[in-house]
This record gives structure tokens, sequence and C-alpha cells, in this order.
């Protein structure tokens, strides 16, 4: 069957919008499709900002450790002159208001002791002899938290007569630091935010949103320290120990998208 020459224009034309259509659909994919997926896809411009808090406070505790050390010929008999020195110990605690939960035992332990004889030979190699144990040493390292602080050099001056050694600290701090820490990174973030809201705007850019956020810090900084150790029965402590004041400080740093 033939086609009439009005019929081939009809579509001829039919064709040709057809074929704009298609050109249209194309060129609008190209410009904003491919767009779309570039925008959804690319590295946002980001900033990042640090700040710093702390908050101060007076300590409400004091931690001090000692260590208790006998020698004997045997193992029995050094635990043995270790307990007796632990009960005078222990005792002198409960005598000042020191709770058992607050005394623990870190470390115990014993060793032999050796006699080391020494070989005087003229032939080479000089011939070994093995040492020889003539005793042993047990010790006993006991930590101890003071809630009442005013009492701390009292306590550490009774201990030096007790036969303990290495007495150390005491070592002031906070029992319950959450709130402090709470306010210290309070204080950090509002650095932080104050920093980016100047800079912002010094730049010309917009802050979008908080893309991350990390913290180091929450360390207590000691400003005040007793130290007491070794040869306690000769420099017995102080009856009154400065205890100063502790801070706690928080670091922060906080990274916007910016426009």
């Amino acid at each position: 069957m033939e086609i009439s020459s009005e019929q081939k224009v009809r579509l001829y034309h039919a064709l040709k919008i057809a074929f704009i259509v298609f050109l249209a659909f194309l060129v609008l994919n190209i410009l904003f499709g491919d767009r779309g997926y570039r925008d959804e896809n690319k590295t946002p411009n980001t900033i990042s900002f640090s700040g710093h808090g702390e908050v101060t406070a007076a300590p409400d505790i004091a931690n001090i450790y000692f260590t208790i050390s006998q020698d004997a010929k045997t193992v029995k008999d050094a635990q043995a002159g270790v307990a007796v020195i632990e009960k005078k110990a222990l005792d002198l605690l409960k005598a000042k208001g020191v709770d058992d939960k607050d005394i623990q035992t870190t470390n115990a332990s014993f060793y032999p002791k050796y006699d080391q004889v020494q070989v005087y030979c003229v032939t080479f190699p000089c011939p070994r002899k093995n040492p020889v144990i003539v005793g042993y040493t047990a010790s006993e390292s006991i930590s101890v938290k003071i809630r009442n602080i005013d009492s701390v050099g009292d306590i550490m001056q009774g201990l030096g007569t007790t036969g303990v050694s290495d007495l150390n600290g005491p070592n002031f701090a906070i029992d319950k630091e959450d709130a402090l820490k709470a306010e210290a990174r309070k204080k950090a973030i509002d650095d932080a935010k104050v920093k980016a809201k100047v800079l912002a705007k010094d730049l010309g850019v917009r802050l979008v949103k908080i893309t991350s956020f990390s913290e180091n810090g929450n360390y207590p900084i000691m400003y005040a320290k007793g130290v007491m150790a070794d040869s306690v029965s000769s420099a017995p402590a102080p009856a009154v120990i400065p205890k100063g004041e502790n801070t706690i400080s928080s670091d922060v740093t906080i990274t916007y998208e910016i426009r």
C-alpha cells in the first residue's frame, strides 16, 4: 500500500518532534541529573575548632601507699614478720577512722635471698659456684584512701612508727569527678563554638552543621601534692599538709560543615 504525500509529511513531523523531545530529555539529564549526582557525592567543606575548659575544686580525699618488708630464714617466718607489722598499721588506720573498704592490698610476694660467694682462682676459666639460698624476703604493698584529709599528716606520722617502709603520698584527689568533668566539657564546647562563630564571620562563610566531635582530657591537674618516702621514722610527716586545689580540664575539637 502506497503512503500518500500527506501521510509522509505527518510521519516526518512526528519523527521530528520525537527526536526533539529525546534531545531535550538528554540535555536536561546531563545538566541536572549528573549535577545532582555530583552534589550528592561531593565531600563537604569543613573547618575545625578547638576549645578548652577547666574547673577547680578543693580535693576531698588523699591516697597514700606503703610497703611492709621482712627478711627471715624461712618463707613462713618472713610472712609472719610482715603480718605483725601489718596488724600494727591496720590498727592505727582503723583508730584514725579509716574504713576497711578504703584499705587495699595491691601486691604480696616473697623471694629468696642468695649468698653470693666469691670464688678466687688462678686458672681460666674460673670454676662457677652456685649461689646458696640464705633466707627469704616477704613483702606486701598497701594503698589507703583517706576521706578525712585533715588527718593525713597525723596518719602518716603514725604509720612511720609501725615499721612500714616506702611510705608515699599523699596524692590529693576528688572522689566524685563526674560533675566537674561535665562542667569542664561544657566550658570547652562553649569556647570552641565562640571561636567558630567569630572565624566564620571573618571568613564570610556559614556554619551549616556539626560533622564530628572529639574530646581529650578530663585529667585532674594536681596543684598540691605531699610526698613522704623512705626514712619515715627519721623524717615524720608534718601534722598539717597543705591540700591546695585540683583542676579538672577538658579539650574538645568540633568540626563544622561550611558553605
